[in-house]
C-alpha cells in the first residue's frame, strides 16, 4: 500500500489541495498579512501607475530587507521568551528596561571595568566575552528573582514587572550615570549586524545547510509518523511543502547577498587589512551575525517548547494551572524558570540592540515591553494561556517592525505610527478571539 493511499484511507485532510496540505490557517494568515504589508509599502514607495511601483519601490529592495531583519532581531529574540510568559498566563513588562540594565552592565564592563579596572588591553577577546557573560547572568538572575516574587510570594506579574519596569529603567540610568556610554569593543559591535555578517559565499553554504536540514526534518518526521500509523501527508503535499521551506530559504539569502558593500566601505576594509582592493571588485553583505544568533535562538526555544519535559510542564500550566499542579508539576518553581528564561533572553536582546548602535544609550529598549507584547500575541500567543508558538511570534515581530519601517519610509509620523500599531495589536486579539470561538480552542 502506497503513502498516498494509506494517507487518504487515514485521513479525511486528503480531499482536497488545501486539506491535503494540512496548513495552518493561523500561519497563512500572518503570512498573508506580512505579504500584504510589503506590498503596499512597495507600492506607496514607487513611482507610477500599481505596476510600475511594485518594481520600482524602495520597500522590497535588498537593502531595506537587510536593514529590517537587523531591526526586527531584538525584539523576536525576546519575543521568543514572551510565548512562555504568557502562555503559562503571565505577563511581563519589564522586558524594556531589563535590555537596558543589561547593556548598561555589558557597556560598563567593556568600557571601564575590564580596560580600567583590570588592566585589560582593547581589542583583548576576552573583553567582549564577559561582557557577554555577565550580562546574561545579570539578566537571568533579575528574571529569577521577579520570577520568585510571582511564584512564591503570589505577587501578581503585572504588578511584579511594572514595579521592574520603573525599577531596572533607573537603575540603568545609575550605572552609566545617565551618560551615553561607548565605543563599544569592534568585535562585539559586529554581533549588531551591518558591522559583522558572513559575506556571500558563507552565507550560500548557510543557506544550503538550512535547506538540507529542512528537507531532512521533513523526512524524518514522516517517517516517525509512518512508524506509529499516524495519518501523513500525500508524497505530493511534502513535496510542495518542502519545496516552498527550501525556496524561502535560498531566496532569503540571495536577497540579503544582493545588497552590496558601498564601494568605499570595502576599500577601507582592504586597508584595515593592509591590502589594497582590487579594481572593480564587488562584494554583497550576506546574512548579519545577530540574524544566526536570531536563528540559533528559535531552534533552541522550538526544541525547548515541542521535545523537552520543560516545554510540556509549560504548555499543560498554561492550559490548567490547577490540574497541572495535582499532576505533581511544581508550578512555582516553573514560574522562576520561565522568568529566568525571559530575563536572559533580555540580555541577549541587550546584546544585539546595543552592538547595532555602538553604544549604550538612556533610551535603549524603550517601549520594547509593548513590541515584544505586541508580536507574542500578532503571532497567536493566546493571552488566556497555554497556545502560543516561536516562529509565530517571531513572524510578529517582522510584522510589527515591517509596519513601522515601512510607514517611515512614507513619511509618516512617529505618534500615527504608535497609533496604528496600538489598532494592530487590538485588531489582532480581536481576530485570535473570533478564530478560538470558531475552531473550538
Amino acid at each position: 500500500m502506497s503513502d498516498d493511499t494509506l494517507s487518504g484511507a487515514k485521513s479525511p485532510t486528503a480531499r482536497n489541495l488545501f486539506n491535503a496540505l494540512q496548513l495552518d490557517t493561523r500561519l497563512l494568515g500572518m503570512i498573508g498579512a506580512f505579504v500584504f504589508i510589503c506590498l503596499t509599502f512597495q507600492v506607496f514607495t514607487g513611482d507610477g501607475n500599481i505596476f510600475k511601483a511594485l518594481v520600482n519601490g524602495n520597500f522590497l529592495t535588498p537593502r531595506n530587507i537587510f536593514n529590517l531583519t537587523i531591526q526586527t532581531v531584538s525584539v523576536a529574540i525576546m519575543a521568543t521568551g514572551m510565548v512562555f510568559i504568557i502562555v503559562t498566563r503571565h505577563i511581563d513588562l519589564s522586558v524594556g528596561a531589563l535590555l537596558a540594565t543589561c547593556s548598561a552592565i555589558m557597556a560598563v564592563t567593556q568600557t571601564q571595568f575590564m580596560p580600567q579596572w583590570l588592566g585589560f588591553e582593547l581589542g583583548n577577546p576576552l573583553i567582549w566575552i564577559a561582557a557577554i557573560a555577565v550580562g546574561l547572568l545579570a539578566g537571568v538572575l533579575i528574571g529569577a528573582f521577579q520570577g520568585w516574587m510571582v511564584g512564591y510570594l503570589g505577587i501578581p506579574a503585572f504588578i511584579v514587572t511594572l514595579g521592574g519596569l520603573l525599577v531596572w529603567r533607573n537603575v540603568a540610568w545609575f550605572i552609566t550615570s545617565g551618560q551615553t556610554i561607548g565605543p563599544l569593543d569592534e568585535t562585539f559591535k559586529k554581533i549588531g549586524g551591518i558591522g559583522g555578517t558572513l559575506g556571500t559565499t558563507w552565507s550560500w553554504v548557510v543557506g544550503i545547510l538550512a535547506a538540507i536540514a529542512v528537507l531532512a526534518m521533513q523526512y524524518n518526521g514522516r517517517k516517525r509518523a509512518q512508524a506509529h500509523d499516524f495519518p501523513t501527508k500525500p508524497l505530493w503535499a511534502e513535496g510542495v511543502i518542502s519545496g516552498l521551506m527550501v525556496a524561502m530559504i535560498l531566496g532569503f539569502v540571495a536577497t540579503l547577498n544582493a545588497y552590496e558593500i558601498p564601494t568605499r566601505r570595502l576599500e577601507r576594509m582592504f586597508e584595515t587589512r593592509g591590502e589594497i582592493m582590487p579594481d572593480g571588485l564587488v562584494a554583497g553583505y550576506g546574512i548579519p551575525y545577530s540574524v544566526l544568533l536570531l536563528i540559533a535562538v528559535a531552534v533552541v526555544m522550538t526544541i525547548v517548547a515541542q521535545r523537552t519535559r520543560l516545554g510540556r510542564y509549560i504548555f499543560a500550566t498554561g492550559g490548567n494551572p490547577d490540574a497541572a499542579e495535582l499532576s505533581g508539576i511544581n508550578t512555582r518553581f516553573l514560574t522562576v524558570k520561565v522568568f529566568a528564561i525571559m530575563g536572559g533572553l533580555c540580555a541577549l536582546g541587550a546584546v544585539v540592540g546595543s552592538a547595532r548602535l555602538g553604544f549604550s544609550t538612556n533610551d535603549i529598549g524603550t517601549l520594547d515591553e509593548l513590541r515584544v507584547i505586541a508580536a507574542a500575541v500578532i503571532g497567536g500567543t493566546a493571552l488566556a494561556g497555554g497556545v502560543g508558538t516561536i516562529y509565530g511570534a517571531i513572524l510578529g515581530a517582522l510584522i510589527m517592525q515591517s509596519l513601522q519601517s515601512g510607514m517611515a519610509m512614507v513619511g509618516v509620523d512617529a505618534p500615527l505610527q504608535n497609533i496604528v500599531v496600538g489598532i494592530v495589536l487590538v485588531l489582532a486579539v480581536f481576530v485570535d478571539i473570533i478564530y478560538r470561538k470558531r475552531t473550538g480552542d
